[in-house]
């Protein structure tokens, strides 16, 4: 019988969904709701680590989940539990996940809600949320350029807004006609920051109008709302690829987490908003309709519940997670089977940046779907004109100019790769990394050992001083990355050496950073085999052979070590460059240390938390007792690096070199 003693606070209008998919509704935000209050139980009592509640938000993940099909991507946040239930993910996996065990998604390694799975199409967050954004517009292009014709839905929180990387990639959705579903959930509060100290207009979804791009705000409480709403918008963009902003407006009933608790929240608020609960209104409507009988809700319920116990027997049962430390090192990168391509015998004369050039265009050639991304990469050929060409020969889809943001860009290649695609990335100046550092560090890096997808992405980065180009176009910044675990870190000095490093490097499916000296470009010549073919990471090259020192250096250093040997050819030296920072040759290193008994290191960065302090205390643990000095480094000064002339002469090292390296064969 209809529940006649209450009425539903929520307006439900009427719809053409069949009563079976109404019940379906029901239940699937019955489910992640009875979870959650399982969970926050178990919280209490020690049992699982940090909470973070989507109670009285449920119908937006249900709802937008039940309008996507199962084969397109859901990039969902901290409290969208509906998304991964919907997606009916074993519990027993969710469950382990959050036990830290090994039947999770990310053996240990990572909590909460920050994992992904292929299995189930869906890309967790990281705790620097805007980021998210920038994904999925690359699931969403590598849906374009595949011609699939699907939907790429992701979450964020009215908090998250006002971050730049939401910015960026809402900005290059638009410009590149993306089919994304971008949904804010906005809740009222940014942890206790409420909306009105958060941003200064009237709706989120007003900004869409800034972007060029189709907005729309739905009630978040109401499932019958979102459902066909967000159905009927998700069929129009895979008809019409293009971005929708959706605003949700909806309450966070609990804390940000459970330890925030909700003492900054006027208690009439509260009220307010619980008398707008999701699935009691839902149910009462239900009721109403008489789609649904008390005795159904209770089996419905009592069901759910003993799914919950068990899969948490099943997870309270299983073992506490067991790994080695090889286990874990080796997770950082996804295996690579490199393949050696030998040279051929034919060769031709070029300079560094056409070796880049070619060498460049013919991995296009090898991966017919590789996408080069970067500003004024097209047309125009990339500043150094590196890419000049490459439209007319691979076409715009391919080779494509990009606004300036470098977040937003490297977060789609990160998308592209999550959906199988490789791409380049051209930063103009590596120092312009420094506006993408986040998804490098924390994205690109870590992806593959939190949840086994790699980031299949080459990042360029022109770099270096000699160029009269002052402090924001001649770092040389590679020991930023070297330090961060995930990240390979190429850096060649001599064209045939950028050739076939290059090829390697988009061969390889972890991210890599390819450094390539600015000074070095035009000035450098060598012959260099004109077909396609690959050198290994890892492996130093000794340029010289001698016995009296070993002098280590990379990219513009080793050019100053030889042009002073020249000088001086009395002085037998191993020379070693070392082409690739990470992985380190150190096996080449080590040798040549304990063979000559002196070791003086050159490079053009700075000296503090630099290369040369690494390789200096590599081989001073290493190769003591076969030292007959100190480790020599020499480095470039200590400060931003400098405009004119004469003061960026002073900076560099180059001069610092022959004296310092004459001093160490007398010591």
């Amino acid at each position: 019988m209809p529940n006649t003693l209450m009425k539903s606070n929520i307006n439900y209008n009427k719809t053409k969904l069949s009563n079976k998919t109404k019940i379906a509704l029901y239940q699937a935000m019955l489910k992640p709701r009875l979870i959650e209050e399982k969970m926050l139980i178990l919280l209490r009592q020690g049992k699982i680590s940090k909470w973070f509640s989507g109670i009285g938000q449920e119908a937006i993940s249900v709802g937008v989940t039940m309008a996507m099909h199962a084969e397109e991507y859901i990039l969902p946040m901290h409290r969208n539990l509906g998304v991964f239930t919907t997606r009916d993910i074993p519990l027993y996996r969710l469950f382990s996940q959050w036990q830290g065990k090994a039947n999770g998604f990310t053996k240990g390694r990572d909590r909460s809600f920050h994992f992904g799975t292929q299995e189930f199409n869906i890309v967790g967050m990281i705790s620097h949320l805007g980021p998210q954004f920038g994904v999925a517009d690359g699931i969403a292009l590598a849906s374009k350029l595949k011609n699939k014709n699907q939907v790429t839905a992701v979450f964020t929180g009215e908090g998250g807004t006002s971050e730049g990387d939401i910015h960026e990639a809402l900005n290059v959705a638009s410009v590149w006609q993306l089919p994304v579903l971008f949904c804010i959930e906005n809740n009222g509060y940014g942890l206790s920051t409420p909306t009105k100290e958060q941003y200064n207009c009237e709706n989120l979804a007003d900004r869409a109008l800034g972007y060029g791009m189709e907005s729309h705000i739905i009630d978040g409480n109401n499932i019958l709302e979102v459902f066909t709403k967000i159905s009927k918008i998700t069929e129009s963009i895979r008809k019409k690829p293009r971005p929708v902003l959706i605003e949700f407006k909806t309450f966070r009933m609990r804390g940000h987490e459970e330890a925030s608790g909700t003492k900054y929240v006027p208690q009439e608020l509260m009220d307010q908003w619980a008398k707008k609960d999701p699935i009691d209104n839902y149910k009462l409507h239900l009721l109403e309709e008489g789609i649904l009988t008390e005795k159904e809700d209770a089996i419905f319920k009592a069901e759910i519940k003993a799914e919950i116990d068990t899969h948490l027997d099943r997870t309270n049962a299983e073992a506490a997670i067991v790994s080695t430390e090889s286990n874990e090192l080796n997770d950082v990168f996804k295996s690579f089977d490199y393949q050696d391509v030998k040279e051929s015998k034919n060769t031709e004369e070029l300079r560094l940046i056409d070796a880049i050039h070619v060498g460049l265009k013919q991995s296009m050639e090898k991966h017919n779907d590789l996408v080069i991304m970067g500003q004024d990469v097209a047309e125009y050929g990339g500043v150094f004109k590196i890419t000049d060409g490459f439209v007319e020969a691979f076409g715009k889809d391919r080779v494509r100019n990009t606004p300036i943001c470098e977040s937003a860009i490297i977060e789609t290649a990160m998308g592209l790769s999550i959906a199988g695609i490789k791409s380049v990335v051209e930063l103009q100046f590596s120092d312009f990394v420094t506006s993408g550092f986040n998804p490098v560090v924390n994205y690109l890096a870590k992806s593959h050992y939190r949840w086994n997808q790699n980031a299949d992405v080459v990042l360029r980065m022109p770099c270096g001083a000699g160029v009269a180009a002052g402090p924001f176009h001649s770092q040389t910044n590679e020991a930023w990355f070297t330090k961060t675990p995930g990240l390979k870190v190429i850096y060649p000095a001599f064209p045939k050496d950028a050739k076939g490093l290059l090829a390697t490097a988009i061969n390889d499916p972890n991210p890599v950073l390819f450094f390539e000296h600015k000074a070095l470009y035009r000035s450098i010549r060598q012959d260099v085999p004109t077909d396609y073919f690959t050198i290994p990471f890892g492996k130093a090259a000794t340029l010289k052979q001698g016995d009296d020192i070993t002098v280590i250096a990379y990219g513009q250093a080793v050019h100053w070590t030889l042009n002073t040997l020249d000088k001086h050819q009395d002085i037998s030296a191993d020379v070693i460059d070392l082409r690739s920072l990470q992985p380190l040759d150190t096996e080449t290193i080590y040798a040549s240390a304990k063979k000559t008994g002196r070791v003086i290191i050159l490079q053009e960065d700075s000296l503090f938390g630099s290369i040369a302090s690494d390789i200096s205390a590599l081989i001073m643990e290493n190769c003591f007792e076969h030292l007959d000095a100190p480790v020599k480094r020499v480095a470039s000064l200590e400060t931003p690096i400098p405009f004119i002339n004469q003061l960026e002469d002073q900076y560099l090292s180059r001069d610092k070199f022959e004296a310092e390296l004459l001093a160490l064969l007398e010591y």
